[in-house]
């Protein structure tokens, strides 16, 4: 065939279609392409955290997941890959299941029973205030376009139950929160680091500061509104860049305040660089200012280096690993120095927020990240680590 033509899928019976293909291939060739999920659900009290992940390679022909829970410092994981093109339109992965009830507004993220660990949820999310999506995330390593994506993210609440070592706890919308998101495109950090390219590292001597942080608020009169949260700001010797600032307030009713600027003054652990709490400044086009206040609620917080986000014991997402392939884990001390650089920094840290401008307080998911040093807030550039 001289003009080949992917193979059909389900989805080809929609009238959906954007490229001159079936749902079975993307518009590029690049093996970075991915359509990842990731979610989190948290008792407002910090005792118990669900964090899950499914990804998409179409280019790689595989699909790939993570389904775990953080207690406390401690955090079990359950990880799965599978060939893709066994089942192209089932986001199933092993025991890992992801599953839109009603688009938009409520998904299910499910772990069955497993033989890899002993823990198992069924939770579903319901939307609070409607998707908001984010600037596109484009970024370049030298020449090559490095990162090209889209993703929206939604703040909600949870229900359902949760399972870890055969005790149920239920999951109730009155004292859970539930944040997700959902990309595509040319993503960093997929499969194996090629080793035949120049060695680049953009942030070498320098400090990288980033959180992404999606928050469920309540007023005392019981109406709701969300807060979204991002930076990311690079510090050198006698400069301050900030690379992305985005957020605002998301209303019920689908309207936004975007926020044009976030100055942080936040604290952490220089051990293990979790995240403390503090205050950011944030602030609107009309020059307003909010002053949230930040506080980390546990030690509980899924780290998603679990989930392979810039890989683990030398795996990465998207990375073949044969038809069906499922492991597990059990991590008993997360914060412990050693292990957190194992696992790196980033983790779906519960954080509880209160906006006196807003008049509410809430609670959600913040992923931080710090690097370099910093003597004001006791970090050492000789302990950094990503």
């Amino acid at each position: 065939m001289t003009n080949p033509i992917g193979p059909l899928v389900p989805a080809d019976e929609g009238l959906c279609h954007q490229i001159t293909d079936t749902f079975a291939v993307v518009a590029t060739s690049d093996l970075s392409w991915t359509e990842k999920i990731c979610a989190m659900a948290a008792a407002k009290d910090g005792s118990l955290q669900l964090g899950f992940g499914l990804g998409k390679y179409p280019n790689r022909n595989v699909m790939d997941g993570y389904a775990g829970i953080s207690r406390g410092v401690e955090q079990r994981t359950v990880r799965a890959s599978r060939r893709l093109d066994a089942a192209p339109a089932r986001t199933i992965v092993g025991p890992i299941r992801y599953e839109v009830v009603e688009p938009l507004r409520s998904v299910r993220f499910v772990l069955e029973a497993n033989d890899e660990q002993p823990i198992a949820f069924d939770w579903l999310f319901e939307a609070l205030v409607p998707p908001s999506v984010e600037d596109r995330t484009h970024m370049r390593q030298g020449y090559r376009v490095g990162s090209d994506l889209v993703r929206y993210h939604q703040i909600g609440l949870a229900s359902g139950w949760v399972e870890v070592h055969g005790t149920r706890h239920e999951i109730s919308p009155d004292n859970w929160v539930s944040t997700r998101d959902h990309s595509w495109g040319v993503r960093y950090d997929v499969g194996l680091p090629l080793k035949d390219l120049e060695p680049r590292d953009p942030l070498a001597g320098l400090s990288f500061r980033m959180i992404w942080s999606p928050i469920a608020m309540q007023r005392p009169d019981g109406s709701r509104y969300g807060l979204f949260l991002h930076y990311q700001i690079v510090k050198g010797t006698g400069f301050t860049y900030k690379q992305v600032v985005m957020g605002g307030v998301e209303h019920p009713d689908g309207t936004v305040e975007r926020f044009v600027d976030l100055e942080p003054e936040l604290t952490f652990d220089p051990a293990n660089r979790r995240l403390r709490g503090g205050r950011i400044e944030a602030r609107t086009a009309d020059g307003a200012l909010r002053t949230l206040e930040v506080e980390a609620v546990s030690d509980t917080g899924f780290h998603l280096g679990a989930g392979l986000y810039f890989g683990l014991d030398g795996h990465h997402h998207g990375e073949w690993r044969g038809d069906l392939h499922v492991e597990g884990e059990h991590i008993p001390d997360c914060a412990d120095p050693v292990v957190a650089r194992r696992l790196h920094q980033i983790r779906d840290t519960v954080v509880h927020v209160v906006d006196p401008v807003g008049g509410g307080e809430g609670w959600g998911n913040c992923q931080p990240i710090i690097t370099g040093g910093d003597d004001a807030l006791g970090l050492s550039a000789e302990d950094s680590f990503m």
